[in-house]
C-alpha cells in the first residue's frame, strides 16, 4: 500500500535510479561536489550539528521548535524521510516544495558532472544548496551515519556540536565496541565550537572528553555539568549557574526528558539572547517528530484499533538502547490501566533483533513479527525467532494489518505498539495522506 503513494516521489524515484542507496563513508567526493557547487557549506545561518546513535531526532524537534518559538527563521536537515523524500529538508520552517527540491538536484546533478556520488552524498548536497540559497536565523543539522566521514562533516565552523547518546549500531560501517563508535560521533567536534553532551557510557564519555581537548574546547556533560529530570510533570534543568523549569516534553516517554534537557543545554551553549526561558518552554511542550513513540489517530490501523478498543503507537527505534527506552515507555502506559501490550514488529536482517526485543520481556504480551519492502529487511520468521530468543511469545505474520487483526483479539484490549525499524514506520505513516508528515 505504501509503494503507490510514495509514487509521486519523483525526486526519490529519481536519485534512486541515478544513485544507489550506497554507504561509502568518505568526505573527498563530497568536499569536490561542494566546491563545484560554491562551497555552500560555508554560507549557512549558524550551524548546530547533532550526531549520537539514539535521540538525534528528537532532540533535533526541540532544538526546532525552541528556536521557533523565539521568531527565528529555522533550517533543518534530517534523514531518513519517513514517507515522501521533501521531509528531509526544511527550509525556514517549511518542507521544501517539489519545485525547488528539483531545480536543486537539477544544480547539484550539473556541478558533480556524471562522477562518483552516494546517494546520502546528493541528498546533503542538496540540502546545503538551499539552505545557502533561503535566508534564515539558524541551522539544524542531523548526522546521517557516524560523525567524522559522514557527508554533513564537511560543516567546518558550527556554532555549536551535539552528542546525542552513544550506543552499539550499524556495526560494519562505525565498529563494535562504544569507544570506537564514540570516535566517530565525536568526528564532529570542531575548534571554538561549544559542545554539549548526553549522559554516555564511560568509554564514549573518554573520547569525547579526549577529543574535545584536542580541539581546543570545553565539553559540558550531562550528568556532570548539567542534569535534566521530571519532576511533578515538569522539565527541570539544572546547570551550574540556573535551574529551568520548563513544561513537560511534548513528546511521550521519560527518555524524553533527557532528550529536550541536552537540547536546552545545547542553546543555552549557542548564546542566542532571542532563545530565551519562555521560547524553550513553548518550544518544549509544542515540538513535533513523527514515529517516536507517537500515538496514531488517523488512518486506517487507527481507525480499527480504536473501534476495537485499543490505541495504537508508532516507534522507529531499532537498537538495544532504544530498545529500553520505548519499553519503558510502553510499560508505563499498561502500568495506568492494567491492559496488555502487544508488539507489531519488523527490523533490518543487519540489527541486533534479540538485543532490542529484550527490555520488552515482562512488557509485552506477544510479539507479531512482520516484514516490510527492501531495505535488506529481515523475514517475519527470522524476527520471531530473534523475539523467542529474547525470551518472548511471538507469531510471524502476513503484514502490519494481520498482525493488527490478531493482536486485537487479545482480552482485555492492548496497547499495540508497531515498532522496529524508521522503514516500517514510514510504510505505515505513508498508509494515508492524513498521517503524512508536514
Amino acid at each position: 500500500m505504501a509503494e503507490h503513494l510514495r509514487a509521486h516521489d519523483a525526486a526519490l524515484e529519481r536519485l534512486k535510479s541515478l544513485h544507489p542507496k550506497l554507504i561509502d563513508l568518505s568526505l573527498d567526493r563530497m568536499r569536490r561536489l561542494c566546491a563545484a557547487l560554491g562551497d555552500p557549506q560555508d554560507r549557512l545561518p549558524p550551524v548546530i550539528h547533532v550526531a549520537g546513535t539514539n535521540g538525534k531526532g528528537s532532540t533535533v524537534a526541540y532544538l526546532r521548535a525552541m528556536a521557533e518559538a523565539a521568531g527565528l527563521r529555522v533550517h533543518v536537515f534530517t534523514s531518513p524521510h519517513l514517507v515522501r523524500f521533501a521531509e528531509r529538508i526544511r527550509l525556514a520552517g517549511t518542507l521544501i516544495t517539489d519545485e525547488h527540491l528539483a531545480d536543486v538536484l537539477d544544480r547539484v546533478e550539473a556541478a558533480n558532472a556524471g562522477q562518483p556520488i552516494t546517494f546520502f552524498e546528493i541528498t546533503t548536497a542538496a540540502a546545503f544548496v538551499a539552505f545557502a540559497d533561503v535566508p534564515a536565523d539558524l541551522c539544524i543539522v542531523e548526522v546521517g551515519l557516524g560523525g567524522l566521514l559522514d557527508a554533513t562533516n564537511v560543516i567546518a565552523k558550527p556554532a555549536a556540536s551535539v552528542i546525542a547518546p552513544v550506543d552499539i549500531d550499524h556495526r560494519e560501517f562505525l565498529g563494535d565496541t562504544i569507544a570506537q563508535i564514540a570516535v566517530e560521533k565525536a568526528g564532529i567536534i570542531k575548534p571554538d565550537a561549544p559542545v554539549v553532551s548526553a549522559r554516555q557510557h564511560g568509554d564514549a564519555e573518554d573520547v569525547l572528553e579526549t577529543t574535545a581537548a584536542l580541539a581546543g574546547v570545553e565539553l559540558t556533560l550531562m550528568g556532570r555539568d548539567f542534569d535534566a529530570w521530571g519532576e511533578r510533570g515538569r522539565l527541570l534543568v539544572q546547570m551550574q549557574d540556573r535551574l529551568l523549569d520548563l513544561p513537560a516534553p511534548s513528546l511521550p516517554g521519560d527518555h524524553q526528558f533527557a532528550n529536550a534537557g541536552l537540547a536546552v543545554a545545547a542553546l543555552l551553549a549557542l548564546g542566542d539572547p532571542r532563545i530565551d526561558e519562555a521560547a524553550m518552554g513553548r518550544g518544549i511542550a509544542s515540538a513535533v517528530w513523527p514515529a517516536r513513540f507517537q500515538r496514531l489517530t488517523a488512518g486506517p490501523l487507527a481507525e480499527r484499533a480504536k473501534a476495537a478498543g485499543a490505541d495504537l503507537w508508532l516507534d522507529g527505534g531499532h537498537n538495544p538502547h532504544a530498545g529500553r527506552a520505548v519499553s519503558r515507555a510502553v510499560a508505563d502506559l499498561a502500568a495506568r490501566d492494567g491492559r496488555p501490550v502487544a508488539l507489531i514488529s519488523g527490523l533490518l536482517a543487519n540489527k541486533d533483533a534479540t538485543g532490542f526485543f529484550t527490555p520488552f520481556r515482562g512488557v509485552a504480551t506477544k510479539v507479531f513479527t512482520v516484514t516490510f519492502e527492501g531495505h535488506a529487511a529481515a523475514s517475519a520468521a527470522e524476527t520471531a525467532a530473534a523475539a523467542e530468543l529474547a525470551g518472548l511469545r511471538a507469531a510471524a505474520c502476513d503484514g502490519v494489518e494481520d498482525a493488527l487483526t490478531r493482536a486485537l483479539q487479545l482480552e482485555p484490549k492492548p496497547h499495540v505498539l508497531i515498532c522496529g525499524s524508521l522503514y516500517l514506520a514510514g510504510e505505515v505513516l505513508a498508509m494515508s495522506p492524513e498521517t503524512w508528515p508536514t
